[in-house]
């Protein structure tokens, strides 16, 4: 059977207080036309699907009319909830949801009572036997362990550990004639940050390492880390990375989703499909005329400016009127003076000298500042 693999959407997701809807409208649209062209069976989609817990109408109708279009392509859809979503909304929508033939997991269940999803293969008849592991903040894990074992929790803080007996106890549900998969939300040891996410949820004591997926699982679905990576481990465990960057310290991954061919008696085969649409993140530097030579390069792209000389007065807007998608403008650190924290001796200064050492100790030359500051000064005396 074949299905698609894709995280991290983040649908809602704004850069520098810029409204990137229509570019995941773009995006989600690519989606549904890969699942098309190649045929799939099943689309799995490992958590983070909105950017935040309480996203706006426009994001939830964009999700909502995607995944009802897969499903009403007779694709098997599942989605599970990420550190990004609202796990007891997911878990209100959940009935809902499997009305219009999409699964939704929200929070860890026993098997018994939801924790793994079953299907048939439309194109071969094989079955499938899907488990789901959304988010587990530590607050949540040690309490989804007794869940699903029956039995009080005995870690007192190994996050790994408790993930490990979640993963063993769900696992159990594998069938020897099936295609086995795991769906989870999660930071892998030794697995590489993609650039926007919530360090605070994947570092620390967020790690669960790849030998905690069992040697029976055809495919491991991860979302969480934004980079389309593989991890080693005793079955295929992969990373789709997200499909649009999301800021730029994102700006070099490579946006794909996954299409995976898996049965019961092989290995699964993994291809790429690379994402065309979005717009592209870059950051660029130079002077302002080093910029205005290259400005025609950078098309339609969303722009971080790294300005090589030192700040002016109006020199924000001399580098929108050249790049007027630059959506982040800095002064490179080199032209910024560093500020002395010793007192200085103000004895016997005029208030038009004390402003000039001012500007001279920051690192503004611009007589137009100082200027504007003589005639406020002068205002200020009459």
């Amino acid at each position: 059977m074949k299905f698609l693999h894709t995280a991290d959407w983040h649908v809602g997701k704004t850069l520098k207080g810029h409204s990137r809807l229509d570019e995941q409208r773009q995006v989600l649209a690519e989606i549904v036309g890969i699942a098309r062209e190649h045929d799939v069976d099943a689309v799995l989609i490992s958590g983070d699907v909105y950017d935040t817990s309480a996203p706006g109408s426009e994001a939830q109708k964009l999700v909502n009319h995607t995944l009802l279009t897969l499903a009403n392509e007779r694709r098997e859809v599942v989605v599970i909830a990420g550190n990004h979503d609202h796990a007891n909304t997911f878990e209100a929508f959940r009935p809902l949801m499997k009305a219009a033939g999409i699964e939704f997991a929200g929070r860890v269940r026993a098997t018994a009572q939801g924790g793994v999803h079953t299907f048939t293969a439309k194109s071969t008849g094989e079955q499938v036997v899907v488990v789901m592991l959304p988010f587990l903040s530590r607050r949540y894990a040690y309490g989804a362990e007794e869940l699903v074992t029956g039995s009080p929790s005995e870690n007192a803080g190994h996050y790994d550990e408790a993930m490990r007996t979640v993963l063993r106890e769900l696992c159990s549900a594998f069938q020897p004639g099936a295609v086995n998969l795991v769906m989870a939300h999660l930071t892998c040891t030794g697995g590489v940050m993609g650039g926007g996410e919530r360090e605070a949820q994947s570092i620390f004591e967020y790690h669960v390492p790849a030998t905690a997926f069992p040697v029976e699982a055809h495919y491991v679905a991860l979302g969480h880390l934004h980079r389309r990576q593989m991890m080693p481990a005793s079955c295929p465990v992969h990373y789709s990375g997200a499909p649009l960057a999301v800021d730029f310290g994102e700006q070099e991954n490579t946006s794909v989703v996954c299409i995976v061919e898996a049965s019961p008696g092989t290995p699964a085969s993994v291809i790429d499909v690379p994402i065309q649409a979005g717009r592209r993140l870059r950051t660029v530097r130079g002077t302002v005329a080093e910029l205005a030579a290259h400005a025609e390069d950078c098309g339609d792209d969303f722009l971080r400016v790294v300005v090589m000389e030192p700040t002016r007065a109006g020199l924000r807007d001399e580098v929108l009127e050249i790049l007027p998608n630059a959506l982040e403008i800095r002064i490179d650190p080199s032209f910024i003076k560093a500020r002395s924290n010793a007192p200085t001796a103000h004895t016997g200064q005029s208030p038009r000298e004390l402003f000039a050492a001012y500007c001279a100790q920051v690192g503004i030359a611009d007589p137009r500042v100082n200027a504007l500051f003589d005639e406020l000064s002068d205002q200020e005396a009459r």
